[in-house]
């Protein structure tokens, strides 16, 4: 269990490992080689022979930036002819690629072809060749490249296309205005539109707004620095740090850029301070505003107030559209999703139409997502006439409930129980003939991730794992889940399995390793073992000794401090170097767990929400009044926790079908009451709880 960080083995993206999320809003020519068979991973431990320490060895030197070392041990995996001697020749050329030419690209393309490690290189060549401002042989790189995931790769490629004259403005201003953390190829691409007056510095103003909301100061100044240097420089750093003195000092709403800074600094407020920086806005800086920054302002404060739950958020977000030529302000996405959340948590009679106008206003992509369907026909439900005057709107909310009703996830589940009908789990596959496992069995680049992941070198195996399935059929796609499976590579098997569209094998997406263990710890404190399931599933994916990047360990995912705390409730015998022990960690896991479930009155929602992101928090956000579980775990604050409530509570009622031999699929009685605030007849909380 850690705070504010899940692992999500099972939606990391391809080149990179998972990161949080913000909580507002968060790598001499050889013929082809095939691995050999290799000792099972997981329960049993790859042998390490010594050809395969010089793999290890090579991973230490690029590490270290032993270009001699690196060198030395990739020509020795080359000359006995490793399975795996690309990847020490991908890590040493990249040690270098700062000094290589094209010449030396092609022919590690040659000696790799068709293998992750070549499109992994032509990746960081292609920034490489951005760096160089070489767009002839970008331009000629480019179309090679078969992931096309690369945020800054695609800034470089809509760069390329600006100067051959295409109008990219609007992709461009969307991709920029999107990004996340900075990139020296959307920087450049960014001065290079604003400079040809494809960027307006309405669009620069709009990022440093969406930059400071998101606590994001190194984009706001790169943004800002291309109006001004110095406005990037000592007023927007006093302006971050401290709102009110920069209201007491330097606030001028008299001209432009100062009304710009002005806006910044009242949203920088509300990041902590909402009920402030409304009173500001009211008072003083709405009139000296114009219409569109002003409605902004408010939705901007009401989207923090949101954030924080404060019963506000609803009317201030209310108060932003009230503002003349508010309908002019390009909402995002983000901004209407929380303010649909706002008026979820209101309780009068209009909140439904306001649900039904935010989610309106999002765009389509945005509409399509289950969250929005779901939502928008309850609205539908909910604002719909009696009688026929209503049929259309129940008719249109039917429509949207059927369309994703047969989802696998909370809300195709809440879906078909709108629908009156309950999920039943799909008819399991036929199984898989000869010739299938024999392909799974025969992929190289499965058999690589397999070695790679069966030596400790698990970043790189995912990244071979999910390289090597792109473009497979649902039979194969099942196959290679299947190969995973039966080497205990859980989050492999789980992450492949969801990938199939027609052909559902709910028992390999939702595998039961360890189940007598499992089952022993559920019984040994009473919990239900399809609810200890469904929250591995989401925090380790059954990996034994994985560790988070805040120092969450094991399957349950125990920080240390809890592991302890929990130990000395329990009577339990621990030290620190047996928390990722299978039994131990389930035992303890399991038992914390309980206690939670207790001090939280046996509400799942609320205790899988303290399990990732503290009791505390979750104490705090069932403050207000009564609210549907569902509704409730849609307006947490932390992305991620909200996320993993939803998928946890989802998890957990396919593991209690599948282990209980059932068909029907049952989320409802997981929800169970409103979330209200602690009774007063309730037993005193647990305020020990870590």
């Amino acid at each position: 269990m850690k705070y504010l960080v899940s692992l999500f083995l099972g939606s990391c993206a391809l080149l990179s490992p998972c990161a949080a999320q913000s909580p507002q809003a968060v790598d001499t020519a050889a013929p082809a080689l095939v691995a050999e068979p290799i000792a099972p991973t997981g329960a049993a431990a790859l042998a390490i022979r010594p050809i395969d320490q010089r793999l290890l060895d090579a991973r230490e030197a690029l590490r270290s930036r032993d270009r001699a070392r690196l060198a030395s041990a990739r020509d020795a995996l080359v000359a006995a002819r490793h399975p795996l001697a690309m990847w020490a020749d991908y890590w040493e050329i990249g040690l270098r690629l700062g000094e290589v030419g094209q010449d030396d690209l092609e022919a590690f393309y040659a000696r790799w072809p068709g293998t992750y490690v070549e499109d992994r290189l032509r990746n960081d060549w292609l920034l490489e060749l951005g760096i160089r401002r070489d767009w002839a042989r970008f331009g000629a790189e480019l179309p090679r490249f078969r992931m096309a995931d690369d945020r800054q790769v695609n800034c470089y490629a809509m760069l390329l296309r600006h100067q051959a004259g295409d109008d990219v403005r609007a992709s461009a201003r969307s991709s920029w205005l999107g990004q996340r953390e900075p990139a020296a190829g959307c920087a450049l691409m960014a001065g290079t539109l604003f400079e040809a007056r494809r960027l307006s510095s309405a669009d620069v103003w709009l990022k440093a707004r969406i930059s400071a909301e998101a606590g994001r100061p190194k984009l706001a100044r790169e943004a800002l620095a291309l109006i001004s240097e110095t406005l990037a420089d000592k007023p927007l750093t006093e302006l971050w740090d401290q709102p009110l003195r920069y209201f007491n000092k330097h606030a001028d709403a008299g001209h432009r850029q100062g009304a710009e800074m002005v806006v910044l600094a009242l949203v920088r407020l509300a990041t902590s301070d909402p009920q402030t920086a409304a009173t500001l806005l009211e008072d003083r800086w709405q009139a000296q505003l114009a219409p569109d920054a002003a409605a902004w302002t408010w939705a901007a404060i009401a989207k923090q107030a949101a954030w924080k739950r404060l019963p506000e958020a609803d009317g201030w977000f209310q108060r932003a559209l009230t503002v003349p030529q508010a309908r002019d302000v390009d909402w995002s996405d983000d901004t209407l999703a929380w303010r649909a959340r706002a008026a979820l948590r209101a309780t009068d009679a209009q909140r439904w139409e306001r649900v039904l106008s935010a989610i309106n206003a999002m765009t389509a992509p945005a509409q399509a997502d289950p969250t929005w369907v779901y939502w928008k026909g309850r609205a539908l439900m909910a604002t719909a006439a009696a009688g026929t005057d209503g049929d259309a709107r129940r008719t249109g909310a039917a429509v949207l409930f059927e369309r994703i009703a047969g989802g696998y996830n909370f809300y195709g589940k809440l879906a078909a129980d709108a629908l009156g009908r309950t999920q039943s789990l799909p008819p399991r596959p036929a199984a898989l003939g000869a010739d299938e496992r024999r392909a799974a069995e025969q992929n190289p680049g499965l058999n690589r991730a397999l070695m790679l992941i069966g030596l400790g070198l698990r970043s790189e195996g995912v990244r071979e794992w999910n390289f090597s399935v792109i473009g497979m059929n649902d039979r194969a796609l099942l196959a290679a889940a299947q190969r995973a499976c039966e080497r205990e590579i859980w989050d492999r098997c789980i992450h492949t399995s969801e990938r199939t569209r027609t052909e559902v094998d709910m028992a390999q997406r939702f595998p039961t390793p360890f189940r007598a263990e499992v089952v022993a710890a559920a019984q040994e404190v009473g919990l239900d073992a399809a609810y200890i399931y469904g929250l591995i599933r989401q925090e380790s994916r059954f990996i034994t000794d994985v560790r988070s990047s805040a120092g969450a360990a094991g399957l349950m995912q125990l920080m240390p401090g809890t592991a302890r705390w929990t130990a000395r409730k329990l009577g339990v015998p621990y030290t620190a170097d047996r928390i990722t022990d299978r039994n131990l960690n389930l035992r303890l896991g399991a038992g914390y767990l309980k206690l939670v479930l207790d001090d939280f009155e046996g509400s799942q929602a609320l205790a899988t929400a303290a399990y990732n992101a503290g009791p505390s928090r979750s104490r705090r956000w069932r403050e207000g009044p009564p609210i549907e579980v569902a509704a409730w775990a849609e307006s947490i604050p932390f992305n991620e926790t909200r996320d993993y409530v939803k998928k946890v509570l989802s998890n957990a009622s396919y593991y209690a079908a599948l282990l209980g031999g059932q068909s029907v699929v049952n989320l409802k009685q997981r929800l169970g009451p409103p979330v209200t605030p602690r009774a007063e007849t309730a037993l005193t909380e647990n305020r020990d709880l870590p």
